[in-house]
């Protein structure tokens, strides 16, 4: 783990008006992020604030694809803090290379594509092209904590 600093991917962050949070502590038995040469891969990340859950329940039921778009950002966000616990400076990340995404769905929800957007805009919008990646996006029974959504990433860095 590298010490930990300021960078340009924090002041684009705070140009939107966001800051890092906090590495969210696991659920379960994991780690939050391992590195293995020059990747490093987040655990799922839970739109988490202050470890707290910001909603609860299914897209498409309790929560709207609207909302559910803005809590990937969320866990988004969440990753980065992860990464950067890891890797110590977010400028070091030269690819955002997949993400996926995990959207508890009602059973008549179709949208998970755009609610998985609120991450993938999310790292466009503060990493330009390293943040385009591939990705997945895919509609789940539930997640941990009964979740809406969950987002894990694969970074690559220098």
């Amino acid at each position: 783990m590298q010490e930990a600093t300021s960078s340009r991917v924090e002041a684009r962050l705070a140009e939107l008006g966001l800051s890092l949070p906090a590495v969210a502590k696991p659920v379960a038995e994991y780690l939050p992020a391992v590195t293995t040469g020059n990747y490093v891969y987040t655990s799922g990340q839970l739109p988490l604030i202050n470890g707290e859950l910001s909603a609860r329940g299914k897209v498409g039921a309790e929560v709207s694809a609207e909302e559910a778009k803005a809590l990937a950002q969320t866990c988004a966000l969440n990753a980065l803090a992860a990464i950067k616990a890891e890797i110590g400076d977010l400028d070091r990340i030269t690819r955002i290379v997949k993400v996926v995404g995990f959207v508890s769905s009602d059973p008549t929800f179709t949208g998970q594509p755009g609610v998985i957007n609120g991450a993938s805009e999310f790292f466009g919008n503060v990493l330009g092209e390293a943040g385009v990646h591939a990705r997945s996006a895919v509609g789940v029974a539930v997640l941990p904590l009964d979740a809406p959504v969950e987002v894990e990433v694969i970074a690559e860095f220098e």
